[in-house]
């Protein structure tokens, strides 16, 4: 549970806004839309793989 101390003199603008970025940084909206479908975890570790390939090419080789 996520909880802002709103400090003294702050407007409700500026504490919704430190909530938002808190709420951002603990992941939940990105954990709830990946666990939305099932994705069988073949398909996940094709996307892995494909995505290590991307970032090789992109890169080049980790030992340059």
């Amino acid at each position: 549970m996520i909880i802002i101390q709103i400090k003294d003199n702050e407007s409700v603008d500026r504490a919704l806004k430190r909530f938002k970025k808190k709420f951002e940084r603990t992941g939940v909206l990105k954990e709830l839309r990946r666990r939305t479908f099932f994705q069988k975890p073949s398909v996940t570790d094709r996307k892995l793989k494909q995505k290590a390939v991307y970032k090789l090419a992109t890169y080049g080789t980790p030992n340059e």
